[in-house]
């Protein structure tokens, strides 16, 4: 991968690896997750959103930018406007087979409908499909959301932001939301598995009777790298409130961690209620399809550990017993490492508003630190969705990674390259 010598070198807290700050003019970047790459298929773009303010949360009908750098030039140019973005996954941007396909969410204001945006922000041109993205297949054919709209019941800074009359609500078990498909040629949407669907049809089988009288939403779903497999994730509260927000600061919520098939069957409750109950967060595949990572407190007493699972729920274990778990972590395709943030608060972080890029490798049973970033920031105060996350995540060699920072008063975007801890050649 080739990265401009214009680029201005991080340097703070003496990182052990090259970094490179690839936003250093402007303010508010940020890329989507730990489990995209933001950097294009060839390896020469970085496609990124731009807030256009970071006090406060965003308003419906506010726009952001969608930015795209030039690795090789270290050019940035605006390549689209949206308004169908959040706080914490911006605006679900996901780079499709080639660096000519880039699917973003937009909103249509006159009508408050969520739909997806695929660009070739080569040439500009743009086309509008159905429904809206959360994650792309591997093959680049199909696109896979849960309801935008609807995610802000439990969480404020995901999905999109729309006027609240125009936000449903699902009481009991749904028929007609849920995880949705759309077909990248067709630019058709349709619903794959509804929630009731769920509740109906999931191993091991959900008692029903605990559920009946609340509220549940769909929220993270994401391709295994074979494409094969999916996750997706649901959400449940009861409340008696009129118009209940944000739950998962007040309520406690119920999780389920599902797994199934691309066509929607055989429906498996990976993780559920029972554990994640003990303290969970950030599931994820493994390299190789076959497993999944998390951090999960599996004793009763809070320690959060790294965990693997079957995509059935079965072989439910710990990675290491002597390091902790934290942030958004992800296994390296050689499988040897394990690559983490650290929330601000997390007791891995060094609570002065900077966290760790945690290295853990799984052979040694050891971890080093990689970098160390600022994401503290006055946001944070205002609304946890105004947070900032380091969500590092691999570029397509496999050897680099990109994550935020908040670093010289503002939300910044950075690359690193981790050739060296790899044993790979400079």
């Amino acid at each position: 991968m080739i990265i401009s010598d214009r680029f201005p070198r991080y340097t703070d807290y003496a990182p052990s690896v090259p970094v490179w700050c690839l936003t250093p003019h402007g303010q508010g970047a940020f890329h989507r997750f730990f489990d995209t790459s933001p950097v294009s298929p060839s390896g020469r773009y970085v496609a990124l959103l731009r807030m256009p303010q970071e006090e406060r949360l965003p308003l419906p009908g506010e726009s952001a930018e969608v930015v795209l750098v030039d690795l090789h030039t270290a050019e940035e140019r605006v390549v689209a406007v949206t308004y169908g973005w959040e706080t914490q996954l911006g605006a679900n941007i996901n780079w499709g087979p080639d660096d000519t396909a880039l699917y973003f969410n937009d909103v249509d204001t006159a009508t408050w409908e969520p739909f997806c945006v695929k660009l070739n922000p080569l040439t500009g041109e743009q086309r509008r499909l159905e429904g809206s993205i959360y994650r792309i297949s591997p093959d680049g054919k199909t696109l896979i959301s849960a309801c935008m709209k609807r995610m802000r019941r439990t969480q404020y800074g995901y999905g999109v932001v729309v006027p609240d009359e125009h936000v449903p609500r699902n009481f009991g078990f749904r028929e007609d939301d849920g995880l949705y498909v759309t077909d990248t040629e067709t630019g058709k949407r349709r619903l794959l598995v509804s929630i009731k669907d769920v509740f109906d049809r999931a191993q091991p089988a959900i008692d029903k009777s605990l559920y009946e009288r609340g509220e549940c939403y769909g929220f993270h779903c994401k391709f295994n790298p074979q494409g094969d497999r999916l996750i997706f994730t649901m959400r449940w509260f009861d409340t008696n409130e009129a118009e209940p927000w944000n739950k998962l600061n007040e309520y406690p919520l119920k999780f389920w961690v599902l797994t199934m098939k691309p066509d929607g069957s055989d429906i498996r409750v990976a993780v559920g209620p029972e554990q994640w109950d003990k303290g969970g967060h950030h599931i994820n595949w493994y390299p190789d399809g076959q497993r999944l990572s998390m951090n999960l407190c599996l004793d009763g007493n809070k320690k959060m550990y790294l965990v693997r699972a079957n995509p059935d729920g079965t072989g439910l274990s710990k990675i290491l017993d002597n390091i902790p778990g934290s942030g958004h972590p992800t296994v390296h395709p050689n499988g040897r490492y394990i690559l983490t943030d650290a929330y601000e608060k997390e007791k891995v972080a060094y609570g002065d508003g900077t966290v760790p890029l945690r290295w853990v490798d799984l052979a040694a049973e050891s971890e080093t630190t990689l970098i160390r970033v600022q994401v503290g920031n006055p946001g944070t105060a205002v609304s946890p969705a105004l947070r900032v996350d380091p969500h590092p995540a691999w570029a397509p060699d496999d050897r680099h990674i990109v994550f935020n920072g908040f670093v010289d008063g503002t939300r910044r975007v950075f690359i690193a390259d981790l050739g060296s801890v790899l044993g790979q050649p400079s």
